[in-house]
């Protein structure tokens, strides 16, 4: 009976959420195979991170503004909006495909002006999601996102993989449309979301002061902004670490063995399959700001566990522990954001908080290349007394000098977040 009453307070929910699951493996699908397309054409690197670029840097510029646009319009409206023009951008691409005119800028633009309505869809769908959930069923509801987020991540590749075999870069495009029309149809028909508390009044406020009210709420709320900072510290360590560093890491120790990196790959997906079924499934906890600083600390152990081996099993058992815990951490802050935010201003201070926590990423993926080619790699390879010491505990070799980062980042990962546990101005989350 409770599990019937869980479904039937959660069928909104879950409506939406099984198609937008279906809306994100298809578009999946067509990036994987775009990728695929681009490579074979151009055969660079450079390429895919462009296309990467355009995926991603308009969303962080626009974030502030569609948070703001998506507080004010109707989220079903936006939802539908942006689902139907990513189903555009993907005809588009199956047309010129068809008349043998596609062109990798072609892909490139269609990329920037998706992710630009990306930049509403997210906020929107954030906000969409407390209004459909109780407050009880937050950190089920976000395990249950993080485990479609993950499960798309395995099967996107293998499906994609079968369709180009079997039908071509026709056969993708057909079925991510197909997904995209599933998606509308469901949040047409049978999808009703409830107007937010307050949106009506708070429109009335100048644009401009509108976009900034989500920094203003991070200033007005020191536990929550201190929050947004740790985890920028965390994504900062995370990009240095086995999070930013695992696939040259790996490939180095085992002399480019794909084999092994792929085994280590599959444990991250299905680590993060497991714990985002464990967050669905777990009572909510009532300490959950110090449950965000322990998970912290354990996922930042897997880095030291990796870093102290050269054994593919240990590798992916630490893969697995650490991002085990990584999505029951991610539930959880999810939730504490839910509970202390009020619906009305969730877009603006969601994109605040997103930008925020977010903006570091970047600059650990290129601190971490830099230091591990011209730091810590050459280092190892030298010979000095720290080096011989070192070399006793990491061996020597193609990615001992990686093997010292993992554990630094570790230590200090580990230290940054249980020195958290001790900070009084977390307490309020914990309420």
């Amino acid at each position: 009976m409770k599990k019937a009453s869980v479904f039937k307070e959660l069928r909104s929910f879950l409506l939406l959420w099984g198609s937008q699951t279906v809306s994100e493996l298809g578009t999946a699908m067509t990036d994987y195979a775009l990728v695929v397309w681009i490579y074979g054409q151009k055969g660079t690197a450079s390429s895919i991170t462009l296309l990467t670029i355009c995926s991603f840097l308009p969303t962080i510029l626009f974030r502030f503004i569609a948070g703001t646009l998506a507080d004010r319009w109707d989220k079903k409206r936006v939802m539908l909006l942006t689902d139907c023009a990513a189903a555009c951008g993907t005809a588009t691409v199956f047309v010129l495909y068809a008349l043998s005119a596609l062109r990798i800028w072609h892909i490139y633009v269609i990329n920037v002006l998706l992710s630009f309505m990306n930049a509403f869809q997210v906020p929107a769908s954030f906000v969409a999601t407390s209004l459909l959930v109780p407050k009880e069923h937050y950190t089920r509801a976000g395990g249950l996102q993080g485990f479609s987020g993950a499960a798309v991540s395995i099967l996107a590749p293998a499906l994609g993989s079968v369709l180009l075999a079997f039908g071509g870069m026709k056969a993708v495009l057909i079925c991510d449309m197909a997904s995209f029309s599933v998606a509308v149809f469901v949040l047409l028909f049978f999808i009703r979301l409830p107007e937010a508390e307050h949106a009506r009044e708070e429109s009335r406020e100048p644009f401009a002061q509108s976009c900034l009210s989500g920094i203003r709420y991070l200033r007005d709320h020191p536990a929550i902004l201190r929050m947004a900072l740790f985890l920028a510290v965390v994504n900062f360590l995370a990009k240095l670490g086995n999070d930013g560093m695992i696939s040259p890491f790996i490939l180095a120790r085992t002399g480019n063995n794909q084999r092994v990196l792929g085994m280590v790959q599959s444990a991250v997906a299905l680590g993060l399959l497991a714990g985002s079924l464990a967050a669905a499934s777990m009572k909510p906890v009532r300490k959950k700001a110090k449950l965000v600083f322990v998970t912290c600390a354990i996922v930042f152990s897997g880095n030291i566990a990796q870093s102290l081996t050269l054994s593919p099993w240990i590798w992916c058992a630490a893969a697995f522990g650490s991002y085990l815990t990584a999505a029951v951490m991610n539930a959880n802050w999810t939730t504490v954001m839910r509970e202390h935010v009020p619906i009305g201003m969730q877009g603006r201070v969601f994109s605040a908080k997103d930008t925020l926590q977010n903006c570091t990423i970047p600059l650990g993926l290129l601190m971490g290349g830099l230091l591990a080619d011209h730091v810590f790699e050459p280092f190892m390879k030298g010979t000095s007394p720290l080096q011989a010491l070192l070399a006793r505990v990491f061996g020597q070799g193609n990615g001992s000098g990686m093997a010292v980062m993992l554990f630094l980042v570790g230590i200090l990962g580990m230290a940054v977040s249980l020195t958290r546990l001790r900070k009084p101005v977390y307490e309020e989350l914990d309420g």
